[in-house]
């Protein structure tokens, strides 16, 4: 089990952001990476968290594919900030 949300790393919170910002990918698959602007985040063990904790998502795509990061409504409140609609 990992840290509750309001107990978030700085690395976790930046990789939050980052996705907020419409800056991550996850690569498909049943422990998916993250990508941060193209390149591969240093800290996959944190992605995975990230997504099995239901703060990050993405559509599926073929296994392997980069498809668009959104956080969910669970890594808005872990993240602290409001969304435009």
């Amino acid at each position: 089990m990992s840290e509750p949300a309001d107990q978030l790393s700085h690395r976790a919170r930046a990789m939050l952001r980052a996705v907020a910002e419409g800056r991550g990918h996850l690569a498909s698959g049943s422990e998916p990476d993250l990508y941060i602007d193209g390149v591969p985040c240093c800290d996959q063990f944190t992605a995975h968290l990230l997504t099995h904790d239901g703060l990050i998502t993405a559509t599926h795509g073929r296994f392997g594919e980069l498809v668009p990061a959104t956080l969910t409504t669970a890594g808005t409140t872990a993240l602290g900030v409001v969304l435009a609609a």
